[in-house]
């Protein structure tokens, strides 16, 4: 690419050559990331851009590949790296862009770009360093922040270096992406980046997989359901998606609804301190923890409820939502984050105020309670994934910042040639109500 972006015709439907660095790739999947990168990367691909994908490496995996239309290089894990990978995370973490970012060198020694891509704090350091190395714009989609993680404080000092390596990377990219409107003010007002440098550009789901067969639906309903209402919940088990507060509205919803089962798919930290709650309530014969289920179970569970409920306390996206109304289940969400913006009242599903589980069994009774107004949220919730969020769409709004970047792309001379800043400042709350500066 001439380093004069000026005389550049850019255009976001042309074809663009994208350097994309994430920790997570198939076949390492730890959250919601890997998946996300895999699939805006193949819908990038078939629309004809060029995608290189820079990530982790997986045991039994080949370190170059391609697949789907994409590149994959997989940096080797450096000797050094045993040892670090403990509960040392940010030592790890620097071990891992150590030779993630000779992997990337690899990878430009073989191919031009236009742009890098870079998925979240964990792949900071060689970012910025292939972004200026190559003299390309840097773009960086932020998927949460450490500060949402922990409801707007930073309990610790590794928290508060992680803050300030998303601060670092956010203000060293061309262009940010934000998965909803929610998460734009986050990165603005937590990482003081201009509104006008950041791109909303919702997460997709492929509607067609999250469609269970109706014999596996019947089937599903067959194994988790009595002769009451099925009420769902599906994700991680930590404190921050809220599901202490479903099961808290159990004993409610099961006055109101005899027979009523709740299934609690997923698994994590949480799950001990969750299930000692249910067995004090009394409710071993009511909610049932399956842990992860597959990719063919998990819509099938989905579709055979008669709620799915969203309870997290922060929620950039709600990525598990968007999936549930895919595979037809009827939404009650916590109107907080990104599932605010996805989710109408009584239009495409029902909110409820987070941390509230007497407004949670509202919602869900709403649903449960009305079967005919169930199923039409549900429909037009479906319809309404298949609109918005189809892959093919968030790869064309992610082009198009692709584009903008470019066009705003300074050279690397000119910014050398700028004044410094003196210092950058980020301010948070912390508990004590004093203000933290990173």
């Amino acid at each position: 690419m001439s380093p004069n972006a000026d005389v550049i015709d850019i255009h976001p439907a042309r074809q663009q050559r994208v350097l994309m660095l994430s920790w997570e790739y198939p076949p390492v999947l730890v959250g919601g990331l890997g998946r996300h990168v895999h699939a805006l990367s193949v819908a990038l691909a078939a629309a004809g851009h060029e995608v290189t994908v820079v990530t982790r490496h997986a045991e039994g995996a080949p370190l170059e590949e391609y697949a789907d239309g994409v590149r994959i290089l997989r940096a080797p894990e450096d000797p050094v790296t045993f040892p670090l990978a403990t509960p040392a995370l940010l030592a790890w973490t620097m071990a891992f862009n150590h030779t993630l970012t000779r992997t990337a060198l690899r990878a430009a020694e073989s191919g031009e770009y236009d742009v890098v891509h870079a998925h979240d704090w964990l792949v900071a350091h060689t970012a910025v360093t292939i972004s200026e190395h190559l003299d390309l714009p840097l773009v960086t989609t932020i998927h949460a922040t450490e500060a949402g993680r922990h409801q707007g404080w930073l309990p610790e000092e590794m928290n508060r270096t992680i803050h300030g390596v998303e601060h670092w990377l956010s203000n060293s990219s061309a262009r940010v992406i934000a998965c909803s409107g929610y998460m734009r003010d986050q990165v603005t007002t937590l990482f003081d980046v201009p509104a006008g440098r950041v791109d909303v550009v919702p997460n997709g789901v492929n509607a067609r997989a999250w469609q269970a067969r109706p014999r596996a639906v019947t089937a599903a309903r067959a194994r988790f359901a009595a002769d009451g209402p099925l009420v769902g919940y599906a994700g991680r088990l930590v404190y921050e998606k809220g599901v202490q507060h479903l099961v808290e509205a159990v004993p409610h919803l099961r006055h109101r609804h005899p027979g009523l089962r709740v299934v609690i798919a997923g698994d994590g930290p949480y799950k001990d301190e969750l299930r000692a709650r249910v067995d004090g309530l009394g409710l071993t014969d009511t909610v049932r923890f399956t842990g992860f289920l597959t990719e063919s179970q998990l819509p099938a569970m989905l579709g055979a409820t008669d709620a799915t409920v969203v309870p997290s306390l922060y929620e950039p996206f709600g990525m598990v939502a968007l999936e549930a109304a895919a595979a037809g289940a009827p939404l009650a969400v916590a109107a907080t984050g990104g599932l605010a913006e996805i989710v109408e009242p009584g239009v495409t599903g029902m909110t409820f105020p987070h941390s509230d589980p007497d407004a949670l069994a509202g919602a869900v009774d709403r649903l449960v309670g009305d079967e005919v107004f169930a199923r039409r949220v549900a429909r037009r919730a479906r319809t309404m994934v298949g609109e918005r969020y189809g892959w093919s769409t968030i790869a064309a709004s992610t082009a198009a910042s692709y584009a903008t970047a470019r066009r705003e792309h300074v050279p690397l001379r000119v910014r050398r040639a700028a004044a410094p800043l003196a210092g950058v400042r980020s301010k948070i709350a912390i508990p004590e109500g004093r203000l933290l500066a990173v």
